[in-house]
């Protein structure tokens, strides 16, 4: 009796392994994978069969290339690429009609999506594909042109992952976004792990990965190219009832951005704390490190350690002036453009921004156009900054003039224009060095000294 006993409660414990390692694969539910037919509908029906069975692996099998429109993602649910699969975006424009940001469509689609789920995986070695430059207008020298849109953008969003707990993604190539590629908002308990994400750098808004409104987020050994930031957090107004945004680690990582690749901000209307980057190289970006505080939500405890990284300039499409590290909280212009209605309070036209203290920059080792800054719009807003063992090399890349910098997004003027100097400061308090060392190459516009200071 008690053997067949034993044997019953062996068995039932076995059933959820077994069913989360069925495997469901979109060929069987009817995908074509010839990359012309659009296969969004067989897909959907292989991720309601795995999580209405408890769980599995969803395969999208080697040597194929499914086409497909927006598909949603369940709980329990491992989306698994074969070699040399590939799941890509179809660029008919009309098809997509959920709104990346609520009831803001001013701002992209979603195409790859998930709400309020868990358990939640990507593995394998094959790609996903957002088709970017389909979405894209003409091309320029460093960008490519938007189109004109009225009342929504249609460009999808690669994954937007939505109030997920349990979410690895594991080992995939993610390339062309036409829009954000990773958006977490309000996730729990979240890894990324050895991805390579490659990104058009050509592609305006073509973020990396963005961290809104999450905890407890894991990023490690990732390869990042983005013509937007390549790691961005923040809290986002559309998604307020997440919460804040803490306990992120990101190490191990080569990244690459035409602004800023490693960026806090610019939306914050909550606060954003206990935060490590660490053991990374930053290479070919316009701006290298950075907080851009610009809404009422407050910046603290933050670390960045053990980094090399180079910074050039680029055209003014892209929001910085190579500045290798960037501390700044400045207030939103006043407006009634677009975006008035989510980047400032309800019913508000004016903003106001939030401190940022307690920021470290320890072993920075950067080749760079311009020197950093750190600044505020009034005194109390930026403090307790620290640099430690800080190597600067002012060197000459570009044709383009050196000395500027830039707040934008912010109230006012966008460029403070003047000389380059190790670090620039505007109303900056508590801002402790140590062990800052700054070379100057040739014909950069050098101020003659190593701190310029505007209080």
């Amino acid at each position: 009796m008690v053997n067949k006993l034993t044997m019953n409660l062996l068995i039932l414990l076995a059933i959820p392994c077994i069913l989360y390692g069925r495997s469901f694969n979109v060929m069987d539910f009817g995908a074509r994978g010839n990359g012309i037919s659009d296969d969004a509908i067989a897909i959907q029906k292989a991720v309601d069969a795995c999580t209405n069975a408890g769980g599995g692996d969803v395969v999208f099998s080697a040597n194929h290339t499914f086409l497909s429109g927006p598909v949603q993602l369940k709980s329990n649910v491992n989306i698994v690429l074969e070699t040399n699969s590939v799941w890509k975006a179809n660029p008919d424009e009309s098809i997509y009609h959920l709104s990346a940001f609520g009831k803001n469509e001013g701002e992209g689609m979603m195409w790859i999506w998930a709400k309020d789920v868990e358990n939640l995986s990507f593995s394998g070695h094959g790609t996903i594909h957002g088709n970017g430059i389909k979405f894209m207008g003409a091309e320029l020298f460093d960008s490519y042109e938007l189109k004109p849109v009225t009342t929504f953008d249609p460009r999808p969003h690669v994954l937007t992952l939505m109030g997920v707990r349990n979410l690895n993604i594991r080992d995939i190539t993610i390339r062309e976004g036409a829009y954000w590629t990773v958006h977490l908002i309000g996730c729990d308990g979240a890894v990324i792990d050895g991805i390579n994400l490659l990104n058009n750098l050509k592609i305006r808004n073509g973020d990396g990965i963005d961290i809104d409104h999450s905890k407890n987020v894991r990023i490690a050994n990732c390869h990042i190219t983005s013509g937007d930031d390549a790691i961005c957090l923040k809290n986002r107004r559309e998604f307020e009832e997440y919460g804040s945004c803490h306990d992120i680690v990101v190490t191990n990582c080569v990244m690459e951005s035409r602004s800023c690749t490693v960026k806090i901000g610019s939306e914050n209307m909550d606060s954003i704390y206990n935060v490590v980057i660490d053991n990374c190289v930053i290479k070919g970006s316009n701006r290298g490190l950075g907080i851009q505080n610009r809404d009422e939500g407050t910046v603290s405890n933050v670390v960045f350690s053990n980094i090399i990284l180079d910074c050039q300039l680029w055209s003014d499409v892209w929001w910085g002036k190579a500045e290798p590290i960037y501390v700044t909280s400045y207030p939103r212009a006043n407006g009634n453009h677009k975006d008035a209605n989510w980047r400032f309070p309800k019913g508000q036209t004016v903003g106001r921004c939030g401190e940022v203290s307690h920021i470290y920059f320890n072993h920075i080792y950067a080749t760079s156009e311009n020197g950093c800054f750190i600044g505020g719009d009034t005194r109390d807003k930026v403090n307790n900054i620290y640099l430690s063992n800080v190597h600067l090399n002012l060197k000459k890349l570009t044709g383009y003039d050196g000395g500027v910098y830039d707040k934008r997004p912010c109230r006012g003027e966008g460029f403070i224009y003047n000389k380059v100097y190790g670090v620039y400061m505007e109303n900056a308090r508590d801002v402790e060095i140590d062990d800052l060392r700054v070379q100057v190459g040739p014909k950069v516009n050098y101020g003659g000294k190593t701190f310029g200071i505007d209080d």
